[in-house]
């Protein structure tokens, strides 16, 4: 069995997502199955250096996980041969920094979004990449949440036949912090630190609609900072000068219309914390996490406005879950596997810095379609 030992630094880890999902769920868990199999003689096992500025969370982090190295040292890590892959998830004003010296040591780049604050930059970084030779890519996790997996095989398998128009709900109650445990990190909610949820979802949802649905033409985007105040982790009280709540609108090249609400300030009642609708000349589908639930055209009821009566039809019965194709894995830990097969064996990996880009431009184009209260187009990268 020949093993391809992968050093790979990871900035930024001991943050919630930085540990959850990409050391704990992704990297400890590829390490504990013994490795990315290739085939029956070939298997890529990642050695991770965990990289911060606290030296006792790093240490305690590295104990958890059972990772071996770890250092506030960047840049004797970017030093080591040995480490062929850089990944950053820091604070996405710092990305740009760390990025460009592990281009600059010859590492290939993976990193999360936003890849930059501005468009210019984050194109600028895809451009740099490339021009060293090197290999690259964005975290796009929810291209392998189970439940727009089976999204994605009725799209491919023609269930919709036209496909309408998508309609996106994301969101819950983010408690202020004045009597509860936050959820979310305060910088979420300064302007001055990047936070705020259009620079942070509609990244999400440039990929989401351009892998599943079509190539976004134009935007209209309303942001809202609905919740004034909240208390940061030392529980003092702060401003929120970053809007907490964002609807959009998207009209594609090939006609479709998709519109998502992303909110921190709605209390659920629907099926996740993310759902989709797809409606279909057809059928129509509506996906959430994990479970995607179906109606075709032939089982769609015939319904009547009457509201003074109750509803002859249970609209809810009308619908069929969409069975698991196989066992899914854990999103982040599905694309790392692909971009570690990428950096061994050059295998395709669509999801670069450039699509990064995309993202960063979409959210721009929301911010700044919210400060002129007007559509935009949405130029070509």
């Amino acid at each position: 069995m020949t093993t391809h030992k992968v050093g790979i630094i990871m900035n930024g880890v001991t943050g919630r997502m930085g540990t959850n999902q990409h050391l704990l769920r992704s990297i400890k868990a590829i390490i504990d199955q013994g490795g990315v199999k290739l085939n029956d003689s070939e298997v890529i096992l990642p050695d991770p250096i965990l990289i911060g500025r606290s030296e006792s969370k790093l240490a305690a982090l590295a104990a958890r996980a059972g990772v071996k190295r770890y250092s506030t040292n960047l840049d004797a890590a970017l030093a080591d041969p040995a480490n062929q892959i850089y990944f950053d998830s820091t604070l996405t004003g710092q990305r740009p920094h760390g990025v460009r010296k592990a281009i600059a040591a010859g590492k290939h780049i993976y990193c999360e979004k936003p890849t930059a604050t501005t468009s210019k930059e984050a194109l600028a970084l895809f451009e740099e990449v490339t021009a060293a030779g090197l290999k690259n890519g964005v975290v796009q996790d929810k291209l392998w949440l189970p439940g727009l997996v089976k999204l994605k095989w009725l799209i491919d398998t023609g269930f919709f036949g036209k496909i309408l128009s998508v309609r996106g709900e994301f969101g819950y109650w983010v408690f202020t912090g004045e009597y509860e445990k936050l959820q979310r990190p305060s910088w979420n909610y300064r302007k001055e630190d990047d936070g705020g949820i259009i620079v942070d979802m509609l990244c999400h949802w440039q990929y989401v609609i351009q892998n599943l649905f079509g190539e976004p033409k134009s935007l209209t985007c309303l942001g809202a900072t609905h919740v004034p105040e909240r208390w940061d982790e030392a529980g003092k009280k702060y401003q929120c000068t970053a809007d907490d709540s964002a609807y959009a609108t998207f009209e594609l090249k090939n006609g479709v219309i998709c519109h998502f609400n992303s909110s921190w300030t709605v209390r659920v009642d629907r099926d996740d914390l993310l759902t989709l609708q797809v409606d279909g000349t057809h059928g129509s589908a509506v996906a959430g996490l994990r479970d995607c639930k179906a109606q075709a055209h032939a089982a769609t009821p015939r319904c009547v406005w009457n509201p003074d009566i109750d509803s002859p039809v249970k609209y809810k019965d009308g619908w069929v879950r969409v069975p698991d194709q196989g066992v899914y894995d854990n999103a982040f830990k599905v694309q790392w596997e692909l971009f570690l097969r990428h950096v061994v064996k050059d295998e395709p990996f669509p999801w670069n810095l450039r699509e990064g880009a995309k993202g960063v431009q979409l959210a721009e184009l929301g911010l700044q379609s919210w400060a002129e209260r007007k559509w935009l187009d949405i130029p070509a990268l």
